[in-house]
């Protein structure tokens, strides 16, 4: 047996040996772009999650050069991201913590499951479980937690001490706490998130108009959010804002991160095995198709089970140095793909950035109001919020829209963690429900051709004595009941029939179930002088059926075209003599 190349499992193997001067040059504008985006991010994704704002800076350094070395995507920018913030904040909550210090741990040792976990699926080559969340239900719990985590911020906005993990809590506590808003914070909340708004469209024109080149107007659009931070910290450094009720940062420790290990308490772990389960699904799904999308504009590839083991090592590396769970971020690696990375060193790159800016910027970072954090989560996450959904499913299929709407009301009613799962279990329910009756077509032969298609939709020829079903899904326990009793309904209500012919052009498994109950088919046909046959059956269905009697007890014959079968059928052949 071969073994793959060890590329395989280091990816930097791949990319290192071509690495050139443009190449580095490249992904180091790259890098000094994202840095200056990442920083208010991670400072404002920290607060998001409830922890001390450094714990952000330190989730941003370590797993970007973990997926620098394990990644195979050349653009994903990994981090903290808004949707699996929240998630840490809620799964966290559970533990019903009070200390700063055994919060942080909950962080670090949530991170540190969820990165084993990523890990060992990439090694056992199970990415496929991502597939059992569909893209409507993911888009409708993004769209619900983007609500949820905007709704959040509005405290901070507003200044006011509000709680709740669910709208249903959260709107009725900001309501009652309406009256305790300080207006300083509410004018600084409210000018960062309009002027950040308006940084996202109007910026880059306007430095355009200006004579800007387009390539440094870009940098100075994406500088938005750094420029709000400096603004609003100078106005509170100036103004001793703190003195006036307006909340700060405050003392943020200066340094590179600590060296770190996660807590091995068994009902820690008990509690937050879960929550670490749908965070590591969660922030899967959302990095990988982020990083497939960004692959196919250039032309390249990414390995799944590889991001599993790239999205594992960095959540570890986080955990191992003071930070929370991260993974592969939408806005981060749009931003790093247009500003030109051509590779994973990029990251190390932003990594080294932020490192530098946790030993020289933390102290200027005292006066930052939390307001301003808030208003850069705010703006973030809006962008995610998508009822558009709702309309196209609505339109396109009811059973998706259901499965939707149903994950964007459990979510926002009873919490992120209650939504994600219901998506989970929703999804597979649909894939169950969907394939329990699958479409079963009574097909002819058009005429002058070798085709068959549904007598329903097509005019076509039949035999008198011959029923022709066309079977459109894989066979297996959940709805092989259903074909027998289909085949068994049509048999009752043709008369003078000789002979029932299954197509299984698009049967791509039958498991035991399913021969049992063709079995079963066969013997109750043979009873009543019908003799059952198959055709177009492919390749592994047929090894499969030949390990087992069914073939021998087969009381027809296996053509391999359904116009074989037509042939022999119509013509009145020995059909025994034939096989």
């Amino acid at each position: 047996m071969t073994l793959p190349p060890i590329s395989s499992y280091l990816p930097i193997l791949g990319w290192a040996r071509s690495y050139t001067r443009d190449t580095a040059m490249s992904d180091l504008v790259a890098a000094i772009i994202v840095t200056i985006m990442l920083i208010p991010q991670s400072l404002a994704y920290a607060l998001l999650a409830g922890l001390p704002a450094e714990m952000g800076l330190y989730a941003s350094i370590l797993p970007l050069v973990a997926y620098a070395v394990f990644g195979t995507s050349r653009t994903l920018a990994v981090g903290p991201v808004a949707v699996v913030s929240l998630m840490t904040a809620a799964a966290i909550g559970q533990l019903g913590l009070s200390d700063p210090a055994d919060i942080a741990l909950a962080a670090i040792t949530l991170a540190f499951i969820s990165g084993v976990f990523l890990t060992l699926l990439g090694i056992l080559k199970l990415g496929f479980v991502a597939n059992f969340l569909s893209h409507p239900v993911i888009a409708g719990f993004i769209t619900a937690s983007g609500i949820l985590i905007a709704g959040s911020q509005l405290k901070h906005i507003l200044g006011i001490d509000a709680h709740g993990e669910t709208l249903v809590k959260l709107v009725p506590s900001l309501i009652e706490h309406l009256g305790q808003t300080n207006l300083i914070t509410l004018v600084i909340g409210v000018l960062a998130t309009a002027f950040l708004f308006w940084v996202r469209k109007g910026l880059k024109p306007l430095l355009v108009s200006l004579g800007v080149p387009k390539k440094l107007a870009e940098v100075g659009a994406k500088a938005g959010p750094v420029a709000a931070v400096v603004l609003t910290t100078l106005a509170a450094w100036a103004f001793d804002l703190g003195a006036h009720g307006v909340k700060l940062v405050g003392e943020v420790p200066t340094g590179l991160p600590p060296l770190s290990a996660p807590s091995f308490d068994v009902e820690m772990w008990r509690t937050l095995l879960l929550p670490a389960v749908l965070i590591s699904i969660i922030g899967f799904v959302e990095s990988v198709s982020v990083a497939q999308t960004l692959a196919a504009k250039r032309r390249q590839r990414i390995s799944p089970d590889q991001e599993l083991i790239g999205l594992g090592t960095s959540n570890i590396a986080s955990a191992m140095s003071g930070g929370f769970p991260v993974t592969g971020g939408f806005s981060r690696s749009v931003v790093n793909f247009d500003a030109g990375a051509e590779t994973p060193a990029a990251g190390a790159y932003t990594a080294i950035g932020i490192g530098v800016a946790t030993l020289a910027l933390t102290p200027l970072l005292f006066f930052l109001p939390t307001a301003t954090l808030a208003a850069t989560i705010i703006v973030a996450v809006l962008s995610l919020v998508d009822f558009s959904i709702l309309k196209k499913t609505w339109v396109y299929s009811k059973v998706d829209f259901t499965a939707v709407a149903a994950t964007i009301v459990l979510t926002l009613t009873l919490g992120v963690e209650t939504g994600v799962s219901a998506g989970v279990l929703l999804s597979i329910f649909l894939h169950l429900y969907k394939t329990s009756k699958p479409h079963v077509a009574e097909v002819g032969l058009v005429p002058g051709t070798h085709h068959f298609r549904n007598v329903k939709r097509h005019k076509v020829d039949t035999l008198p004595d011959v029923l022709t079903l066309r079977v459109d899904e894989s066979l297996y326990f959940v709805n092989a009941r259903f074909l027998e009793e289909y085949v068994l309904g049509k048999v009752a209500i043709c008369d003078d029939l000789r002979h029932v012919v299954l197509m299984f052009p698009a049967v791509n498994d039958v498991d035991m179930s399913a021969l049992e109950t063709l079995e079963e088919l066969n013997t109750r046909l043979g009873e009543n002088g019908i003799d059952l046959h198959l055709t177009e059956v492919k390749g592994p269905v047929m090894d499969k059926l030949k390990r087992s009697h069914f073939l021998d007890a087969l009381t027809g014959q296996v053509f391999l075209s359904q116009y074989d079968a037509w042939v022999a059928l119509k013509g009145g052949e020995d059909l025994a003599a034939a096989q």
